[in-house]
Parts: C-alpha cells; structure tokens; sequence
C-alpha cells in the first residue's frame, strides 16, 4: 500500500488554512499547515511535499517569492490558492512556476479535485 501524498498549505488565514487540510484530511492526504512565507521555506527544504498550495500575500516571504525558490529547487506542483483576481496576478503567478491558480472565494471541493488531477499527472509522467 502507498503512502499517503504529503500537502504543504502554505495560507496565513487560519481558518482557510484548517478548512484546507479538513478537507485534505478527508481525501487521505496528510497535510502540514504553515502561516509565515519564511517559516515555510524552511519546512519545504526540511521535506519536500508532494503539493503545495501556497497563498500570495504572506507575512515574510510572500508568495511569490516563495514559489520562484521552490520552482528553482523542485518540480513539486504548486496550487496558488489567493484573493488576487486580476488577469496580470494570474499570468504573473502561473509565469513564475505555479501550476494552477485558484481565486478566493473558492469552493473546497474543487480545490481537492484540482489536487488529484495535478497529483495523478505527477504518477503518470
């Protein structure tokens, strides 16, 4: 039997961040919540996860900074999951390396089926 995939949700918002895993959790993933841009580069280099979802305004290092040095280091798929809505914040976040990009308000449910696509593209390549 395989191992559950490990998420790193990288939200200052608590309350998004836990309603995120709850849901992760109920799918079978295990999950690592991280609120601070810095802390959650070190946690990417103690143990790179299998996904990232990643918010774009954080305290420390912010998003996009954070998702450039993961690119740089790994392929691991990044879901941008943030309040910005504009086309040029979309095209900049999916231009630096993200692999998806969700906008706030978002459903959960289509957050975790965007999850298992990018994770079974990941088991097939």
């Amino acid at each position: 039997m395989s191992t559950a995939s490990h998420i790193l949700v990288v939200e200052d918002d608590r309350k998004i961040a836990q309603l995120v895993c709850d849901y992760l959790h109920e799918d079978g993933y295990t999950a690592q919540q991280v609120h601070d841009g810095t802390l959650a580069w070190a946690s990417f280099r103690h143990r790179t996860p299998d996904l990232v979802i990643l918010d774009l305004m954080l305290p420390g290092m912010d998003g996009l900074a954070l998702c450039q040095e993961m690119r740089g280091r790994s392929d691991v798929p990044i879901i941008l999951l943030t309040a910005r809505v504009d086309e040029v914040d979309r095209l900049l976040g999916l231009n630096t390396g993200a692999d998806d990009y969700v906008c706030k308000p978002f459903s959960p449910r289509e957050l975790m089926a965007r999850v298992r696509n990018l994770l079974r593209l990941l088991t097939a390549a």
